[in-house]
Order: C-alpha cells, then structure tokens, then sequence
C-alpha cells in the first residue's frame, strides 16, 4: 500500500478529527503550491483576501462565504501547526464523551459565532481588518469539553499532570491579556469561541443540541442527493429454489470479513489508527473499495 493509499484510509476510518485536520492541511498546502507556480509565472494573486472574513460590511456583504471559510485557512506553517496540535488535543477529548456529529457542528457553529462578535465589535470600533484561522473554532471544543468535565486529569510533560481546567483558563486568559495587541480581532474570535464553547455545552446538559442544525442541514442534502440518484424501481420475483451452496459459502466469507473489520475497529478505538499491521492496513483498504 502506497502513502496515498494509507492516506485515504486514514481519512476513512479516523473519524472526524482526522478528517478536519486533513481538510485543513489540504486547505494550506494545495493553494499555497498552486499560487506559488503562478507566482513563477508572474502572476501574483492573494487567493487570502477571498477567504478571510473582513469587519467591513460591504466586502463582507460581498462574500458572505467568509462567516465559515476563514475557519479552514491559515496564514503560515506555524500558524496552522499550533492550531492543529490543539485541535487534535481538544478533539480527542471531546470525542471521549461525544459524537463526531456534535464535533463538526460545534466547529462549525463556534466559528460562525466568533466570526459573528468580530465583525460586529470591529465595526463598532471602526476598525478594517481581516482575520483568518481555525482557532476560534478549537477554542469552541476545547472549551465545551472543559466545561462538561472540567476536572479530567491531564499528564503534561513538564507540569505533571494537572485538571483540564488549568489548562483551559491559562490559554483563555492568555488571550485576555493580549486583547490589545496587534492581532486583537485574533483573540476576541478566540474568546468568544470559548463563549460558545461553554453555552453550547449548558444548552446541550438541559436537551437542546445545537450540533442538530449542522447535521440536520447536511442530511436534508445528502438526502435529496441521493433521491435524485436513486435508481428506478425493478419489480423482482422471488426464486422458489433453494440457493445453491456457493450462496452459502459467500455470506461465511462476508460473516468473517466483518467479524475482521470489527477486531480492526475495536484496535483503532483502544490504540489508535497507528498501532495497526501493516496487512490490517491493506485488508481496510480492500474492503473500503
């Protein structure tokens, strides 16, 4: 199996986070390679300016894309490294109580409601500025996930191991203290990420899920898309005879493939994707074809 090919099972069978962090990445690396050729040819574009959400109403009336866009893109290696580091962090955390579901809609209303208050405090203050980044986002999970178990244990490297609340309000207040630095637009997204974060989870402890209107919006779509592909009804008449042995030995050999696949599963859930064989890597992709 080839890098592509482990690649696509990963991104297959490692869940939501897996996927974010990959669609991320791709969002960083595959514009950045192909403005960079352009570049060489003496055509120079800031593909940037379309996918940073900008405080001015009229450019932000004219992309209105922006209020989500901006949460998938970043300006540097160091930038999108912090925020994926964190982001697989406070996600394996958060898929410890949760589903991949609530996950995705958490990130992306977390980054609609920080992209929110920044545009309306900016133009409040009469500031032009773009912001762009995942980090508003991150801090929505990581918050959330804080909050609903603010006492799990954490064993750092260097402080030993200390509540996930430390943690938490350490990098929040990190953000408060630099509220007038140069990147302000940055930590106010930041802060109120975390805002979300924390009502999302108090609205979710008393029946209201939020998440349910991201899913809800993906279903009814994936829904009519396949409707639309459906195929047309075959009327089928039923067969009297008994099936022939062949019938029987497929449906062992498919009982032994998922009685596998579910050994598999259960070994990704309790020690990652990586702890995986190289055959029990082979065998998912095969399967997954």
């Amino acid at each position: 199996m080839n890098v592509i090919d482990d690649l696509k099972l990963q991104y297959k069978m490692g869940g939501i986070v897996i996927r974010l962090i990959i669609w991320n990445i791709a969002l960083f690396v595959i514009p950045f390679l192909v403005f960079s050729i352009l570049s060489l040819m003496g055509i120079t574009i800031d593909y940037l300016q379309y996918v940073s959400l900008s405080s001015n109403p009229t450019v932000f009336i004219s992309q209105p894309w922006t209020i989500l866009s901006y949460a998938f893109f970043h300006t540097g290696i160091m930038h999108i490294l912090f925020n994926l580091l964190v982001l697989n962090f406070a996600g394996r955390l958060f898929m410890t109580y949760f589903t991949g579901k609530q996950l995705f809609g958490l990130y992306v209303l977390g980054a609609i409601f920080a992209g929110i208050v920044y545009v309306l405090v900016f133009y409040i203050l009469a500031i032009d500025a773009p912001i762009v980044g995942a980090s508003a986002a991150i801090m929505a999970i990581l918050v959330a996930v804080a909050t609903y178990n603010p006492l799990m244990e954490l064993r750092m490297l260097i402080f030993g191991t200390v509540k996930l609340w430390h943690v938490t309000a350490v990098i929040v207040f990190i953000d408060l203290m630099q509220l007038r630095s140069g990147n302000m637009g940055g930590h106010i997204s930041h802060l109120a990420g975390a805002l979300f974060g924390f009502l999302f989870i108090k609205l979710l402890e008393n029946g209201t899920d939020l998440s349910k209107i991201i899913s809800g919006f993906i279903d009814f779509f994936q829904n009519r898309f396949q409707k639309n592909n459906a195929t047309p009804f075959k009327k089928v008449y039923k067969s009297h005879q008994k099936p022939a042995p062949k019938t029987v030995s497929k449906i062992v050999v498919k009982d032994n493939n998922q009685q596998q696949i579910d050994q598999i599963l259960d070994k990704i859930s309790q020690s990652g994707y990586d702890s995986l064989s190289q055959n029990e890597k082979e065998f998912l992709f095969k399967v997954g074809k």
